[in-house]
């Protein structure tokens, strides 16, 4: 971190002006917009053939390292879809892997963890990350505020309970039950474990962010799996960790969960600028649960993609109608893209919500 960062508290040169004004970060900080911004979760990535052609034959955690590769499928969903936002090409198990822990992520299961973390003497298997560990992320980076211009690009990492989850469980999980066996039954060695992780993925964000990120999300896909009450005591202090220690580059800080409705009150007061609501709360109620303050990110389901253009306006509409008396609202999926969604459904809904919302 430069000094002029550390005490101006401010975004890295990188960010201009025009992304500063972008509607994306305007509607993040809950000011006046000129439309309702749009971008996808998984919008880089699966459902598009020109992805699937340049990652023929590479594997996922060897393609997130290409800075070359990485920047391309980047900008692949800004040019076919006019999103108002890139989200950077990655995966939230990369910095694990960049520290030495032994993982893959093998097609159709996801990330596998060879010597899942369980003891105490474990915790020593996950040391601290460094710039140098991630330096294709820097220079992937500047390729992509480079060529992005004035439309925001959005970093990201893995919250600590949905990486101590893969960590713990040795893989993905239906049930958590082997996490949530260590969580109650160990508490202190869950405590530091993911403080821990916290440490790893606020350096994570933080390199991301120096590099020329202009907001970042923090997915914490399995944290829907826990009661409010164990997100409070077990969960909660390790996200506003990492929120914390990134609160000073002042760039929007977004927090998103899945299956998360009872926890989003909780989800925003972690230190969340945003926060990403999926399909099964609507926003207006959302709104409710979360508080003033707040921008909400969402919602429409992502399986609604698959029927009729008409059926994809008319649920679009109400996500809009009911985020009217938001804040801020970004318009977003309620989840990732599906794999097999039709390209040109996003490309029209991303049209849709820009001709609807038009100010």
């Amino acid at each position: 971190m430069s000094a002029n960062t550390e005490a101006t508290g401010q975004q890295p040169s990188a960010t201009t002006d025009a992304v500063k004004d972008s509607a994306f970060l305007k509607a993040c900080r809950r000011e006046p917009v000129p439309h309702t911004p749009v971008w996808f979760m998984r919008q880089a990535g699966r459902s598009l053939p020109e992805y699937h052609k340049v990652r023929e034959g590479i594997p996922m955690l060897e393609s997130c390292t290409r800075p070359e590769l990485v920047a391309e499928i980047t900008m692949q969903p800004v040019r076919r879809h006019k999103v108002d936002a890139a989200i950077y090409f990655s995966d939230i198990v990369v910095p694990l892997k960049a520290i030495g822990i032994d993982l893959d992520i093998k097609p159709g299961v996801g990330p596998v963890i060879a010597n899942p973390i369980r003891s105490r003497a474990d915790l020593d298997r996950l040391r601290d990350l460094t710039p140098d560990d991630v330096s294709y992320v820097t220079e992937a980076i500047g390729l992509l505020t480079a060529e992005l211009g004035g439309t925001p690009l959005i970093g990201f990492a893995g919250a600590p309970f949905t990486l101590a989850s893969y960590l713990v469980e040795g893989g993905p999980s239906r049930n958590h039950e082997i996490t949530k066996a260590l969580m109650y039954g160990e508490p202190e060695l869950w405590a530091d474990l993911l403080d821990r992780l916290a440490e790893i993925t606020s350096a994570f964000l933080k390199v991301q962010i120096e590099a020329g990120a202009s907001a970042v999300q923090l997915f914490d896909s399995w944290v829907g799996a826990l009661s409010p009450a164990d997100y409070r005591r077990s969960v909660m202090p390790a996200s506003a960790k990492v929120f914390d220690s990134v609160a000073h580059y002042g760039v929007p800080r977004i927090h998103f969960g899945v299956g998360t409705g009872e926890l989003l009150g909780l989800m925003g007061e972690a230190g969340a600028d945003v926060v990403g609501v999926d399909w099964r709360v609507p926003l207006d109620e959302a709104a409710r649960r979360v508080g003033p303050g707040k921008a909400l990110q969402g919602n429409i389901d992502p399986a609604i993609l698959f029927s009729t253009p008409e059926a994809v306006e008319e649920k679009a509409r109400e996500v809009l109608d009911a985020a009217s008396g938001l804040e801020g609202h970004v318009f977003n999926l309620g989840h990732g893209v599906l794999p097999t969604t039709d390209p040109e459904a996003l490309t029209r809904l991303v049209d849709y919500v820009h001709t609807q919302t038009a100010r």
